[in-house]
């Protein structure tokens, strides 16, 4: 099977003539600009033509048509909500940033738009190479060609959403993705590992609270970064100089750059035997990272087969980084809440799926009612004998306190029915001093 070779080792065999020009192309906000109604128009076409549906629907016993799959993801493309300010919101055109289909749905647009604009681009313009990633596209043109193919590509979308910037190499470099190209005087084309004057070398810092193995991740992805874009030794010398500067200064000691190179050097081992039944995995967990701790936890587990990863429970980005319009705790839901007595320092602790506020309405309408109507001893006696939906109403009627609305907070959030129930169960214990009737759902 032919080996399919990476961008660097392409780019190292290019010969620029005299009269070209590295340049490159960009598209302005692609995903928020693709039209939706032309993807669906290429999908549908695509969908008609191959035969993937057919086998597809023959594995499966559907019977999905091209229209069915349109249909679908027009659905998907189409409805993307969001709030803002307490307002609710329909993004009308484009793909939605963050959305896991938006890349598919940009993607397949770039690959019908550039093979019009090449196909139908004037001879004049017509670059000689053509390399795009996602947005980000490579060319060598003629040095004069490249305003007219930049006219050119911003006519091909009839429906005018797409448009392009270009930027041509100076003094015989340009940047595309992380590689910086550099031309020689004989046309041919040496690989440099490209940063942005705005980079500051700010990596996972040896310090923060992370296993030790994606530290040398870290140093492992940099080295290897070097070996596959930079083309010349000299060049991977001082590469390899500003990689382990970086990292000094991110405090990693210099035995984590000897040990990643020592292992990457070591070649690894094929053909292992395929293991038996009682040896595969038997599943994957992901554990809070605590150190010295969760690698005790990992090694445990995988005597018993079972994969463990390890993911930071705090971060600088869960503690600043908020994107979405905070909710308000009357409209929580899926959470475990406390309410108060104002006369005691007896507190009701409960669980809900609903709206907290709702919830929390439901508590108040019962205890209110049952004490406007409590005029007499004799209503009093009546209704201590009467089951109430509940505790909180218990408490009022027997002991004729007040509850404390306006301090009834949410202590915990659990999405998981049954696992919210033990949380409410162990928060009744920790709490000691309740009005429950048991440990939970009353």
């Amino acid at each position: 099977m032919h080996k399919q070779r990476c961008l660097a080792e392409e780019l190292v065999d290019i010969l620029i003539d005299e009269g070209d020009i590295l340049n490159s192309h960009d598209v302005v906000s692609l995903f928020t600009c693709t039209p939706i109604s032309k993807v669906l128009d290429i999908v549908k076409d695509r969908v008609s033509k191959e035969r993937w549906l057919k086998d597809y629907n023959q594995s499966q016993g559907f019977n999905l048509t091209a229209d069915d799959v349109v249909e679908l993801l027009e659905f998907i493309l189409s409805t993307t909500y969001f709030t803002f300010r307490g307002k609710i919101f329909r993004q009308r055109f484009g793909a939605a940033m963050g959305s896991p289909v938006s890349p598919l749905a940009a993607n397949i647009f770039m690959e019908y738009l550039e093979e019009s604009a090449i196909m139908t681009a004037p001879i004049e313009c017509k670059p000689k190479l053509w390399k795009r990633y996602v947005d980000d596209i490579l060319e060598v043109v003629a040095k004069d060609a490249v305003i007219p193919l930049t006219d050119h590509l911003n006519q091909v979308d009839d429906t005018q959403s797409i448009k392009f910037t270009f930027e041509k190499e100076v003094d015989g470099k340009i940047p595309f993705l992380d590689t910086l190209i550099v031309r020689r005087e004989d046309g041919s084309v040496k690989l440099l590992v490209y940063r942005k004057a705005t980079h500051t070398n700010q990596y996972l810092n040896f310090k923060s609270h992370h296993p030790l193995h994606q530290k040398l991740g870290v140093v492992r992805t940099l080295l290897d970064r070097k070996d596959k874009i930079v083309t010349e030794d000299q060049d991977k010398e001082e590469e390899e100089k500003i990689i382990k500067g970086a990292l000094k200064q991110c405090g990693y000691p210099d035995w984590c750059v000897d040990k990643v190179k020592s292992k990457m050097a070591t070649p690894k081992q094929k053909g292992k035997k395929a293991k038996d039944d009682s040896e595969k995995s038997r599943g994957f967990v992901t554990l809070p990272y605590v150190e010295g701790v969760s690698e005790r936890v990992a090694r445990v587990m995988k005597s018993y087969n079972i994969h463990a990863a390890m993911k930071p429970h705090t971060s600088l980005r869960n503690l600043l980084v908020h994107p979405k319009d905070k909710r308000e705790p009357q409209n929580s839901t899926d959470v475990i809440y406390s309410i108060p007595c104002k006369n005691c320092d007896l507190t009701y602790i409960g669980e809900t799926g609903r709206k907290f506020g709702k919830r929390l309405d439901e508590h108040r309408s019962e205890a209110d009612k049952v004490a406007t109507n409590i005029r007499t001893r004799a209503n009093r006696k009546a209704s201590q004998s009467t089951i109430h939906k509940s505790a909180i109403t218990d408490h009022v009627v027997d002991n004729n306190h007040i509850i404390n609305w306006e301090e009834a907070r949410i202590v915990g959030k659990e999405s998981d029915k049954y696992t919210r129930w033990i949380k409410e169960a162990i928060t009744i214990r920790k709490q000691g001093a309740t009005m429950n009737r048991d440990e939970g759902q009353n």
